[in-house]
């Protein structure tokens, strides 16, 4: 059974840096497109980046040139690097999967993506 844990969320201010983890289990990682997706307080969710299995990515605009994901195919495990933090960026931030080895059709998508994590908080203060 699939099984994602994000980790690494907290509070930081403006211009800070975080890096979240999500550790995945249950599945063949490398097999998979996975990303991180962001949902803020009465806001649909969002994609953020997504990786697929030959390690292209796509990011959000909003996000370009702050944040970089990436993964670790031998501890099955997705990072997501965020720099230049905005207080825009406030959300709580998951990663998901989806079987499949490209980025098409799944993309930014949330809705494309089957298995999910609890999710863990991204507090930026101004």
């Amino acid at each position: 059974q699939e099984h994602l844990a994000e980790s690494g969320g907290g509070s930081v201010q403006s211009g800070g840096s975080l890096r979240l983890s999500c550790a995945a289990s249950g599945y063949t990682f490398r097999s998979y497109c996975t990303g991180w997706f962001r949902q803020a307080p009465g806001k649909e969710r969002e994609g953020v980046a997504v990786i697929a299995s030959d390690g292209s990515t796509s990011y959000a605009n909003s996000v370009k040139d702050r944040f970089t994901i990436s993964k670790d195919n031998a501890k099955a495990t997705l990072y997501l690097q965020m720099d230049s933090l905005k207080p825009e960026d406030t959300a709580m931030y998951y990663c998901a999967a989806v079987p499949g080895l490209r980025l098409r059709p799944y993309g930014l998508g949330p809705g494309r993506y089957n298995y999910w994590g609890q999710g863990t908080l991204v507090t930026v203060s101004s």
